[in-house]
């Protein structure tokens, strides 16, 4: 801007454009607060759907072409500013740039032309709304309700995948992923920056994988949901999890532990040192088991240090810490510099290689209690495992006091819940098993309400087996013993397997045959 308030492109006089909103404050939602801040950007003036804006240096095209995908419909026409100028300018007329989901979103993404949106929501229920000349409303509003449409249906995953030809939109519930609609093809790009920005995602990058967090507030809740955005063939795939910090203070009663199980899970964390594990496949709710037991051991007392990848839950009183590899800040690097404030309880998210293992055991023999998962089948996979790693029989012999593995299978509809035969499939998958039929015969089944969406289950519980490092357990780990014997001499120790909780729990009445051989059918 010049001494008579004209502003410069490229270095031509374009005439006299003070830097304000020429358009009054209602331009402003042009381009949200957070957008104007990354990109050092100021709307200026929308007119016969062109957008004036300033920017310090007209000739960047990146910085031009992200204001373009932001207000996607118009042209747009960039105006030099010094950058201390465009600073100023959005400091006095924003208020703010938080766009929390759930109180107010802000201005948020950014359309001031007439467009048509749709949105297909539980099963084809659809939503056509079109924009007027300033709010953005639509878009803000749609993005609000696919999110707690997926809350209402207790969906633990949103996903938004761009195919040829449309967008699928997919909750996955109680662990299976259910089509609940779709959305305008045509006007996506628009719904995946509006999620960007919620997350603080760059929405100028199209090309390669991002991850972001957004947090909202639902019913007196606080809720994260942790979001990725990969590029593919036909556009950007969003993924939002839900992290429910409520989760994380379940009881071992809510998880699906009996009692026995219970008991010996509250003897193994409340040692005062050693590693202890829990395995299992990707979604059987290991981090759910770990961050409900630093729930209970969380005290004053007690310094609790975790390095994770990424965290998922925030609790309070914890020190938490997030893995960067790349600027090198791995898991192993991480607990060195952890281990050096000298903490009482070290939570690992997971033991991926030699290093973090060794620093795992190292660290659960001299004083430390470690907690950390691994991706084995089973208990006993844990102890070939850490061998596998590299760590030395008499360091796990030493240090590892006990594994948990644990599967996730649907619980039955409560309210639809009724007796259900065996069929003749399921009789002989279990005896090939070796499994005991008595107590089976007249298992329960759903048969689908309301309630559970038609589909006979609500919610999830889970199958443990708990495996107690027991002073001759030791001295066969020690002594390089196979797995057999390791395995016999548990069991004679009153040890259960995964798929006996299984039959348990179906004895119970709380989930179906077919859900515990769908979980541990590949058990030995």
């Amino acid at each position: 801007m010049n001494g008579d308030g004209e502003f410069l492109c490229k270095g031509a006089p374009i005439g006299a454009l003070p830097l304000q909103p020429l358009g009054g404050l209602a331009v402003l939602q042009a381009i949200s607060a957070r957008f104007a801040r990354e990109y050092q950007v100021f709307p200026l003036e929308v007119d016969r759907g062109v957008l004036r804006f300033a920017i310090s240096d007209p000739a960047d095209v990146d910085r031009v072409d992200a204001v373009r995908r932001q207000v996607e419909g118009l042209g747009v026409v960039p105006y030099f500013a010094p950058a201390e100028e465009i600073s100023r300018a959005i400091d006095r007329y924003y208020v703010g740039d938080d766009e929390e989901v759930g109180e107010d979103p802000g201005p948020g993404l950014a359309v001031v032309s007439n467009r048509k949106f749709s949105l297909n929501l539980r099963g084809g229920e659809a939503r056509d709304r079109v924009l007027s000349p300033a709010p953005d409303e639509p878009i803000t509003e749609m993005v609000r309700k696919l999110i707690m449409d997926a809350l209402e249906r207790r969906a633990s995953d949103i996903h938004l995948e761009p195919l040829a030809r449309s967008v699928r939109v997919r909750n996955r519930v109680d662990g299976v992923l259910q089509e609940v609609g779709g959305a305008s093809k045509r006007h996506f790009s628009s719904i995946v920056s509006r999620i960007k920005i919620l997350s603080r995602i760059s929405i100028a990058e199209r090309r390669r994988p991002q991850d972001g967090r957004l947090r909202l507030r639902e019913r007196g809740r606080d809720m994260d949901l942790r979001v990725s955005v990969v590029p593919t063939l036909h556009g950007e795939s969003v993924v939002m999890r839900v992290l429910d910090g409520a989760s994380s203070r379940l009881s071992l009663g809510d998880l699906g532990f009996d009692p026995a199980a219970a008991a010996g899970w509250r003897e193994l964390t409340s040692r005062p040192d050693g590693l202890i594990l829990v395995t299992g496949p990707t979604g059987s709710g290991k981090s759910t088991t770990l961050y409900s037991a630093l729930n209970s051991l969380n005290a004053p007392g007690r310094k609790i240090v975790t390095v994770e990848d990424p965290v998922e839950c925030q609790i309070e009183g914890i020190n938490q810490v997030t893995v960067h590899r790349e600027i090198g800040m791995t898991f192993a690097c991480a607990m060195r510099a952890l281990l050096r404030q000298a903490p009482d309880i070290l939570m690992v998210g997971e033991v991926r290689d030699r290093e973090t293992a060794d620093l795992a055991a190292n660290a659960a023999m001299t004083g430390h209690l470690v907690l950390s998962t691994l991706h084995t089948n089973d208990a006993w996979g844990a102890i070939t495992r850490l061998s596998d790693l590299g760590v030395k029989p008499f360091m796990i012999a030493t240090a590892l006091k006990g594994v948990l593995a644990q599967r996730l299978v649907r619980r039955i509809c409560q309210r639809c819940r009724v007796p259900a035969e065996l069929s003749l499939q399921e009789r002989r998958a279990i005896a090939g098993l070796g499994g005991d039929t008595d107590g089976l015969a007249h298992a329960c089944r759903g048969k689908g309400c309301e309630a559970c969406g038609g589909t006979g289950f609500s919610g999830r519980t889970g199958l443990f087996e708990l495996l107690t490092i027991s002073p001759q357990m030791q001295r066969a780990i020690h002594d390089g013993a196979a797995t057999t014997r390791l395995k016999d001499q548990w069991r004679s120790e009153g040890g259960r397997l995964l798929l006996e909780d299984g039959f348990e729990k179906v004895r119970a009445g709380l989930t179906t045959i077919g859900e515990v051989l769908g979980s541990v059918s590949t058990q030995e």
